[in-house]
């Protein structure tokens, strides 16, 4: 059995594959049971979340993944997300590896972002915005950069001292990063903007898109929480990465639906339309896209097999 660690984990996720990868199973797509969502209750603090996602391949893999997801861990200096992955053969059932489920689920979560950006941001789009300053902050700037030609990065979180953090740990070439210390400017500039954070109010105005501008949706995982407002998702052509995900689960696209901003209707793909060719994108070079990503266990089994068999072809 293989023993994946964090470091080998990533090494074996290279963005350019691990986007290809995903591709390849939303074209193709996979079995996948609706995930079990659990709050864990934390004495003297917010709630916790228990994730077990499986999917699997008829004949091919299985996978199951357990996420823990603790807010209160910002406070101690620890990642909010620790998991573990274990993939199984889907002839015998043999347990083949277990993949660091943290790494696994940043890469793939930054990679599938940056998939929909293939379709989504335009095509010269070279200032990105980065709101939040969480382990998934650095995967997502390097992610886009694999997709679009990145020249400038800015990075914003409450704490201006880990969004500076933040910003030492990138090393783009070619790329020129610094610390945004207002949201709205930076925001207004910004060719693509992408958000992970926790945070239960909007974020990003959307009066503050310009023309053509790509609204990326990370965080925001349950109902209750949000990164954008209304009139973001209103101005905005809306994505998502699954249909069930989003209207069950993601707060940016759950509550404007609720309050009858928009309808299921004004969701015009998901990653599997997009990745089977059914629907385009972007249509248009001043349109504004929003992309609302709340993570799918097609996502972690499509990673953690490339994982897997890039190690197996270095064996």
């Amino acid at each position: 059995m293989l023993v994946l660690d964090t470091a080998q984990t990533r090494a074996a996720l290279p963005w350019e594959g691990l986007v290809q990868a995903l591709h390849d199973m939303f074209a193709k797509g996979c079995v996948m049971p609706v995930r079990h969502h659990h709050d864990v209750e934390v004495p003297g603090e917010a709630d916790a979340t228990l994730l077990l996602m499986p999917a699997w391949q008829p004949g091919a893999y299985i996978g199951v993944k357990m996420v823990s997801v603790f807010p209160g861990n910002q406070t101690r200096g620890l990642p909010a997300i620790h998991g573990s992955y274990l993939l199984s053969s889907g002839k015998t059932g043999e347990l083949l590896a277990i993949v660091d489920g943290g790494e696994l689920t940043a890469r793939r979560t930054a990679a599938a972002s940056a998939l929909a950006a293939r379709y989504l941001a335009c095509g010269d789009a070279s200032r990105l915005l980065m709101v939040g300053t969480g382990r998934l902050s650095a995967n997502l700037i390097e992610a886009h950069a694999s997709v679009r030609p990145i020249r400038e990065v800015a990075v914003w979180g409450r704490d201006p001292r880990k969004a500076e953090a933040t910003a030492r740990e990138l090393d783009l070439e070619g790329v020129a990063v610094s610390v945004a210390t207002d949201l709205e400017a930076a925001a207004c500039e910004a060719d693509i903007i992408s958000c992970a954070t926790l945070s239960s109010e909007p974020l990003i105005r959307g009066d503050w898109l310009k023309p053509g501008a790509h609204l990326d949706l990370i965080g925001a995982f349950k109902p209750t929480m949000r990164e954008s407002d209304d009139r973001a998702v209103a101005r905005a052509t809306i994505f998502v990465d699954t249909r069930a995900g989003a209207l069950s689960e993601g707060g940016d696209i759950v509550q404007p639906l609720k309050a009858g901003i928009i309808t299921e209707a004004a969701i015009r793909a998901d990653l599997f339309e997009l990745a089977r060719g059914t629907h385009p994108g972007r249509t248009a070079p001043d349109e504004i896209t929003l992309f609302k990503s709340v993570g799918a266990a097609l996502e972690d089994l499509a990673g953690a097999v490339l994982a897997f068999e890039a190690r197996l072809a270095k064996a």
